[in-house]
């Protein structure tokens, strides 16, 4: 199957310092990403419906970026990344996320990301 690359973005009325700690925090990721998550040095083992992922932090630009390579991942060239900037126009904070998936799943892959992001907006204040 053909992979795809997605990538959305998407404008906060949260500041870049209280989005990236929603994006690095336990406490917080479980509040709109994930059911639970354990941080081991550089490795976040997010837990969905009692099934755990390992995925390698391996690019954190605090405020700014965060890449993660997961482990079980069949393309090494792929990975999840989150981009965090700010509008020079409107001052909004535009988290921007570089995720792949199957050619053919890429409408369900960005669903999938809104209603994650609806959950984080609603987290944040907006």
């Amino acid at each position: 199957m053909e992979r795809a690359k997605v990538t959305m973005e998407f404008l906060f009325r949260a500041s870049p310092t209280i989005l990236y700690q929603f994006l690095t925090t336990p406490s917080c990721l479980i509040r709109w990403f994930c059911d639970g998550v354990d941080i081991q040095g550089d490795s976040y083992i997010f837990i969905w419906n009692g099934t755990a992922q390992i995925a390698d932090l391996v690019d954190d630009i605090e405020e700014e970026r965060l890449r993660f390579l997961w482990e079980d991942a069949e393309y090494d060239n792929e990975y999840l990344e989150f981009r965090i900037s700010t509008s020079p126009v409107t001052d909004e904070t535009i988290l921007e996320i570089i995720d792949f998936c199957d050619a053919d799943e890429i409408e369900d892959q960005k669903q999938l990301w809104k209603t994650q992001i609806e959950r984080l907006r609603q987290e944040t204040g907006g």
